[in-house]
């Protein structure tokens, strides 16, 4: 089996407008005027379910994150061509806190929740943009979903764990009642059963909440595992995309990205090998 070849997907107007929640479209990246970071990207993230993008350090995942939410000109970056568009809308022009308003909001990679502050304050400083009551509802479902954040409400965040931390960051964003939740390598740094339990809420915020999910992972198993449908990254274009089940059987994911072919699992030397010949970017 081959890889498609390297263009982006095209994207029908009149489907993707009907279907997609949300949408980049031919949308071009460039860093300080001069480094290209996003090629001629189109991406579409249909309502209730949860798209991943796949890809290694530097691919320009974390970039179209920040394209979506309002923060790249902080890194001097610039939507040179192309529109992001949410409820078919364009909204690449928007600042931050009116994106959050329209219901799009995102987990940073490193969890970066406020340190000095306890949980609660955390989740009540996430509901600055609701009602009272509002804010009130939004804080029950997220004891509701992270039992240990109530357990520990109290608790100042910054003795917190790892784990914790990033269920705090995610509970904080559940308090803006967003439509749209980006999370940018929620399993980074933590351990394996923590993963599993930060997966699961994942899972229940899709098929409990009927929550759109665009996350983005380095640990392409475990975004296949959970995701409906996912694109993979390289160097700033988007080289595969499909349904999870798809792309788990493509011989070519399962060699650069799952570490496994017909003769069992690869050594990282081996797949390091298998990298520089890619087929999709010869």
């Amino acid at each position: 089996m081959t890889a498609s070849p390297s263009v982006s997907p095209t994207i029908d107007p009149t489907e993707s407008a009907r279907e997609s929640l949300l949408e980049f479209r031919n949308v071009r990246i460039v860093y300080d005027n001069a480094i290209e970071a996003i090629r001629d990207v189109s991406i579409a993230v249909p309502a209730s379910g949860i798209v991943a993008l796949l890809g290694s350090n530097g691919a320009g995942k974390s970039t179209l994150l920040k394209a979506m939410s309002g923060i790249l000109h902080t890194e001097e970056g610039e939507l040179e061509n192309g529109s992001i568009s949410f409820r078919g809308e364009s909204v690449h022009h928007l600042a931050p806190d009116e994106l959050v308003r329209r219901g799009i909001v995102q987990v940073p990679e490193g969890r970066r929740v406020f340190p000095a502050l306890t949980i609660d304050e955390n989740l009540q400083m996430g509901g600055y943009t609701k009602s009272a009551a509002e804010t009130r509802q939004q804080r029950e479902k997220v004891f509701g979903m992270f039992p240990r954040l109530y357990e520990r409400r109290d608790q100042i965040a910054g003795y917190m764990s790892g784990g914790e931390q990033q269920m705090l960051a995610i509970g904080r964003a559940l308090m803006t009642g967003p439509a749209l939740l980006a999370l940018d390598e929620p399993s980074l740094g933590l351990a394996p059963l923590i993963i599993d339990r930060i997966y699961e809420v994942i899972a229940k915020l899709r098929d409990e909440m009927k929550l759109t999910v665009l996350l983005v992972e380095q640990n392409a198993q475990r975004a296949l595992d959970i995701c409906d449908y996912a694109y993979i990254l390289e160097t700033g274009r988007v080289v595969l995309d499909g349904t999870a089940r798809k792309l788990s059987a493509n011989e070519d994911v399962q060699e650069f990205y799952l570490g496994v072919s017909g003769s069992g699992r690869k050594s990282m030397r081996d797949v390091k090998h298998y990298k520089r010949r890619k087929r999709w970017l010869s």
